[in-house]
């Protein structure tokens, strides 16, 4: 008997999983089990909406498959010793492997920011959008909340909180010169321009230095919100930080070209705890937990590895709230109710085919 463990059910860890189950050739005395918090897939790329309060809580979730071959331990990743071929759940329980898929996602990097961690509310897992949800339901009209980071998550949140709470004021912090400086100019400009058109006011070129109970302070100068959503920046699981290997800057473990750890044949790491050269998205994640099961097939089957393909991803589609969005497909700038409209359809394909 074989035993394969995943750690974490969101994109990558789905991915593999599907993959595997699929597979004529999976061996008949391989057993994967996967651990994770939840009894089910989280989409994550959808926690704003769950937050602003667009979207209910069973509309971002998706059952997680059955087979014979497949069990669950619902439980939190403590740490994984990889001499000792082990995982240890926090509750003291020890979970033994032959092979091991890391895919646990991302956190919240404050940057080091005094109060940022304590006085700021997140949307990086199920669990902390809920509360952020909970919290910003139960404000009052004309309060105040600020969105620090103007990336993908920052940006989509804000324009969902727009819709959902037109009576509140939102201030959208960017440490660029304009939101989402990277995308084509044009692109930035549609973006930048729907917020003010809508409300939202947005600071450039902002420097956040400390935050308080109900104050944030850009380049030293208070402000006060009521709340404050942390969406500016993120930072490999704490897991895999504190692996003894090599990692990059936001401490995702570096890999060789067939997606294990150098020193450890055995150890895969997929998704947001990967060091790859593209920005960690669900796409990539999905594209990586392909070439994952191909390897892992060819190993337990005992074939020859070959070259994997170019990792190639199709592009960026972001919503402004439920009437427009933008996006990137290649060097083409798409914005107004198109990319809207193809992102509500590549989420409808998602849940339809993860079911």
């Amino acid at each position: 008997m074989s035993k394969l463990v995943i750690l974490g059910g969101g994109y990558g860890g789905l991915r593999i999983i599907q993959g595997l189950l699929g597979a004529s050739d999976l061996p008949k005395d391989l057993e994967i089990t996967l651990i994770d918090r939840v009894p089910y897939h989280c989409m994550k790329t959808e926690f704003y909406a769950l937050a602003a309060g667009t979207v209910p809580d069973q509309h971002i979730r998706v059952p997680f498959p059955t087979h014979p071959q497949l069990t669950f331990k619902f439980g939190t990743v403590e740490k994984v010793e990889l001499e000792e071929n082990k995982v240890i759940l926090e509750d003291g329980e020890i979970v033994s492997y032959d092979d091991l898929v890391i895919a646990l996602g991302c956190e919240d990097k404050y940057h080091g920011v005094p109060g940022a961690d304590e006085y700021t509310l997140s949307i990086q897992s199920v669990n902390r959008a809920r509360k952020t949800y909970r919290t910003l339901l139960a404000l009052g009209p004309d309060q105040t909340v600020a969105i620090v980071g103007a990336g993908l998550s920052g940006v989509e949140l804000a324009s969902e909180l727009r819709e959902s709470r037109p009576d509140l004021k939102i201030i959208l912090l960017d440490r660029g010169e304009i939101i989402l400086s990277s995308y084509p100019r044009r692109l930035s400009e549609y973006i930048q321009s729907w917020f003010v058109k809508n409300g939202v006011e947005v600071v450039n070129n902002a420097n956040i230095t400390k935050v308080e109970k109900n104050t944030l302070y850009n380049n030293g100068e208070p402000i006060h919100c009521d709340e404050v959503v942390w969406t500016a920046g993120v930072q490999a699981n704490k897991v895999v930080r504190d692996l003894d290997i090599e990692h990059d800057n936001s401490g995702r473990a570096k890999l060789t070209e067939y997606h294990y750890l150098k020193d450890y044949e055995n150890v895969y790491v997929v998704g947001d705890c990967a060091s790859l050269p593209h920005p960690p998205t669900a796409q990539l994640a999905e594209v990586q937990g392909d070439q994952i099961v191909s390897v892992l097939l060819k190993k337990w089957n005992n074939e020859p590895l070959t070259p994997l393909p170019e990792i190639k991803l199709k592009g960026v589609l972001g919503s402004l709230g439920k009437k427009a969005g933008f996006g990137l497909m290649g060097n083409t700038a798409l914005t107004g109710r198109v990319p809207r409209l193809l992102k509500s359809g590549v989420l409808w394909m998602y849940k339809r085919h993860s079911s």
